[in-house]
């Protein structure tokens, strides 16, 4: 017997883990966006990236007609942007300060403190799998700031303190 999708959710929701904001823009479509936190390394060479996009997504059309999008690590300072881009509202980019990427299309690149990475990607494949695609990203440009990330358990956003903190420097 398969495991129910309440159960499911309570397994994977117990696992505290990094978020990040999808984002894409394609021809005729406004910026849309999407909150993540099914992301991870595929390839140093070439530098490949996966996220998981739900099959209802208003976004996941225009990545896949962009064949582009940004991929946004969230700081420790980013629950509210990571709440905004869970949502269903229209317009998520309302008051928000982005432009759009040189590096792949369109795509919109978040200029918020509340970002503590990013990659811009350009769509490499995707794989349909059950009630979601798995979005292959070639990595062409890629910015990490130092600061903390933002960490995501059972419904609640929290900082995440690195362990190097903790630890005194030789």
């Amino acid at each position: 017997m398969a495991t129910d999708p309440s159960t499911f959710r309570a397994f994977f929701g117990s696992v505290p883990t990094a978020v990040a904001v999808v984002t894409a823009a394609a021809p005729g479509a406004g910026p849309q966006g999407f909150t993540c936190n099914s992301f991870t390394a595929v390839s140093a060479d070439p530098p490949l990236l996966l996220v998981c996009a739900d099959q209802r997504s208003r976004t996941l059309p225009t990545v896949l007609s962009a064949e582009a999008f940004v991929v946004h690590l969230l700081a420790e300072s980013g629950a509210d942007l990571g709440r905004r881009f869970a949502g269903s509202q229209a317009d998520k980019f309302a008051g928000l300060r982005w432009r759009p990427s040189s590096v792949v299309g369109d795509a919109p690149v978040i200029e918020d403190d509340a970002i503590l990475a990013r990659a811009e990607c350009a769509l490499a494949d995707v794989v349909p799998m059950g009630d979601h695609s798995a979005l292959v990203g070639r990595m062409e440009s890629a910015v990490v700031r130092p600061q903390n990330p933002v960490l995501y358990q059972r419904g609640v956003f929290s900082p995440w303190r690195l362990a190097c903190e903790a630890v005194p420097q030789a």
